[in-house]
């Protein structure tokens, strides 16, 4: 049976040493990621990398301030803490040396289309659109840049938080593709000595059922 050491050895890093990620290595990751599979094979991602820190550290200042102004209208003080509690993990991504922004386009459904144009109700086309399988392959492709950077020795974390502030983001990076908006980030970069470990799973039992 093949090693499957990466799965079980990747886990969300937020701490880097303060060393390049060669752009080489970075590719290889990249290729990894679009090897992943998609709804009818449209690789609909493209990937922004991001090694400039200031520019990085800027990213990190437009999230923080976008969280603080959604906690600003919590209705409860304790949702308030809650929603705090979490910028750092949200704004982690400012000690990486590398960030990787993930784009993504709408999947483009023939069904949607037919359905659509013979009178479907709103109803139907909810239910069609419900799997949400853009960000689905999105998923899979950074899933497989998560395991190709284990595999080779760097830590790394998948963000969807940050993306609260995606217009202000998507501004400052000026990446322009039609149709494309940012769906999550990536920091990548060789771990900090003695990183927290990785969380427990919920055993097997309690997320699969068989049906014979």
């Amino acid at each position: 049976m093949a090693n499957l050491d990466m799965i079980y050895n990747r886990k969300s890093v937020r701490k880097f040493k303060d060393v390049e990620v060669p752009k080489e290595d970075i590719l290889k990751m990249l290729e990894a990621a679009i090897e992943a599979p998609s709804p009818k094979h449209q690789q609909n991602w493209n990937f922004v990398v991001i090694t400039n820190k200031e520019l990085i550290n800027k990213m990190a200042e437009i999230v923080a301030t976008s969280h603080e102004k959604i906690g600003e209208i919590a209705k409860t003080e304790k949702d308030r803490k809650i929603h705090m509690s979490v910028l750092k993990y949200y704004t982690s991504f400012k000690n990486a040396p590398a960030v990787v922004m993930v784009y993504s386009k709408p999947y483009d459904m023939i069904e949607y289309k037919i359905l659509k144009e013979n009178g479907a109700t709103k109803e139907v086309l909810d239910v069609l659109v419900s799997p949400q399988s853009a960000a689905q392959a999105i998923g899979a492709a950074v899933e497989n840049f998560l395991l190709a950077a284990t595999e080779m020795g760097y830590g790394s974390c998948y963000m969807t938080g940050p993306t609260h502030a995606k217009a202000e983001l998507e501004k400052l990076i000026g990446f322009e593709k039609p149709n494309y908006e940012l769906m999550s980030m990536i920091s990548v970069g060789i771990a900090e000595d003695n990183t927290p470990e990785k969380l427990p799973r919920k055993p097997l039992q309690e997320v699969v059922t068989f049906v014979d």
